[in-house]
Order: structure tokens, then C-alpha cells, then sequence
């Protein structure tokens, strides 16, 4: 009796270290795939809204600020997993010097035991476009 209370224990601790497991790397996976979205589609954002006209005329390297956040909500949404809430905070959009902050957070939920835990995941990025001469 006392070696199958042993067994009962190993599987259950297995069970519970596998649910653990699952619970992290979906949480890593999360932030990592925000982080990268966030990245890529601030940097193809920028060059989107490049202001080609200005820069011929003067040399100034500047960007449109309707047009980055025109840009940036329509390739983050292409991009985003659809089953998660994004709140997307836009902080400072210079246009000369091209310099960007942007704020983006979601919340990832899982359940043990009837039991909700809610982690938020916070992903921010100050981005500065640099133009090669």
C-alpha cells in the first residue's frame, strides 16, 4: 500500500511540473512573439512613412507622423494572433529627428483548477530610423 501512495505522488508531481511547463513557454512564447512584431513592424512603420520629398529638397531626414501610425496599426493588426486583446500606447512620434516610443501590452489567462491567473505582458521600444548615406 505504501509503494502505490509513492506512484500516486510521482504522477501526480509529473502532471503538475507538465502544466507548469506549458503554462511558461506559453508566456515566453507570448512575449516573444510581441516583442518581434512590436520590433519589425515599428522598423517597417518608419520606412513607410519616410519623407522622400524633404529629404531631395534640404537632406532632412524626417518621417509623417499620420502616416506612421496609419502604418503601424495596419501592419500590427495583419500580424497580431487574433485571440488575444492588444492595447497598443503610443507614447512620442518625432518627426525630425525620426524617433519613435511605443507601448504594447496584452494579458494571457490560464486556468488550474477553476482557478483564472492572469499574467500581463508588457513590451515597449524606442526606435530610431537610421538612413544609411
Amino acid at each position: 500500500m505504501k509503494e502505490s501512495f509513492w506512484g500516486v505522488f510521482i504522477v501526480g508531481l509529473g502532471v503538475t511540473a507538465i502544466s507548469f511547463i506549458y503554462i511558461f513557454q506559453n508566456l515566453t512564447n507570448t512575449d516573444e512573439h510581441n516583442y518581434n512584431l512590436l520590433k519589425e513592424t515599428t522598423e517597417a512603420a518608419m520606412i513607410d512613412a519616410f519623407d522622400l520629398a524633404s529629404y531631395r529638397e534640404n537632406g532632412v531626414i524626417r518621417i509623417d507622423r499620420e502616416k506612421f501610425v496609419e502604418n503601424f496599426y495596419r501592419r500590427f493588426a495583419e500580424n497580431a494572433n487574433l485571440a488575444r486583446t492588444y492595447y497598443i500606447a503610443i507614447y512620442d512620434v518625432n518627426e525630425e529627428p525620426p524617433k519613435v516610443s511605443i507601448e504594447i501590452s496584452s494579458t494571457e489567462k490560464s486556468s488550474i483548477t477553476n482557478e483564472v491567473i492572469e499574467f500581463d505582458i508588457v513590451n515597449r521600444l524606442d526606435a530610431i530610423l537610421e538612413i544609411p548615406y
